[in-house]
């Protein structure tokens, strides 16, 4: 049994547990087997603890870091990310928190957790109202398909995208994977997925679709890497 968290402390994190069970009852059907994934709300250091691996929902990224700090989670958090090694998947206000730095913060500035060696511009899509759904291709999800994917119905609100790639000394041999890009307005490609080691982020928001096939691979991520260790 896989202990798959969601930080619940702000966000849409009950968007995600729903589409988390749907993911999970779809991999156990299609193995003829029983429940492998036990899915839990975590907003104390105790109930980290008790997990596998970690969904950071979407949200407002500084109300997160505050309430995080303010629940002695944000120390833990960072230890199961960058210490631990945990598998870890951070939607939009998710990604923000899971980089090492972040542009157009709010006035002096917010913690992050960090484990992607990547600096974040916040905010990038606009505010609130410039709000859009858009067909993405995500190649990552044809893996081992011999059929492409359609393409996925990201929805962005306030996304995040990556504007820059750090180059870390203490973090060598963990390539970042750009898993896929958003046409900008003539300034090149956005990224909007990529993965480095454990941790996987996306600027869009999945768990607001019906579409439940990134929860679907991620949890085969995990399941894997917990197999493998």
């Amino acid at each position: 049994m896989v202990t798959v968290g969601v930080l619940a402390l702000q966000g849409g994190f009950a968007e995600h547990l729903s589409l988390l069970k749907r993911a999970a009852d779809h991999i156990s059907t299609g193995r003829g087997q029983q429940p492998v994934v036990h899915l839990a709300e975590v907003r104390t250091p105790e109930q980290l603890a008790a997990c596998d691996a970690l969904i950071l929902p979407g949200g407002e990224s500084t109300t997160l870091s505050l309430v995080a700090v303010q629940s002695g989670l944000l120390e833990p958090l960072r230890e199961f990310v960058k210490v631990s090694k945990k598998p870890v998947w951070g939607t939009c206000a998710g990604l923000i928190l899971l980089c090492e730095e972040a542009s157009a913060t709010k006035r002096g500035g917010q913690e992050l957790i960090g484990g992607l060696d990547v600096k974040v511009h916040r905010n990038h899509f606009g505010r609130q109202l410039q709000s859009f759904v858009q067909d993405v291709d995500l190649p990552f999800l044809s893996r081992g398909k011999t059929e492409k994917q359609a393409p996925f119905p990201a929805v962005f609100i306030r996304a995040p995208v990556v504007d820059q790639m750090l180059h870390r000394a203490d973090s060598p041999g963990r390539a970042i994977e750009i898993l896929a890009k958003y046409p900008s307005n003539g300034e090149g490609d956005d990224i909007v997925a990529l993965r480095q080691g454990n941790v996987f982020g996306t600027s869009f928001h999945p768990e607001l679709t019906d579409d439940v096939r990134i929860h679907v691979w991620w949890l085969d991520q995990v399941i894997k890497a917990l197999h493998d260790n």
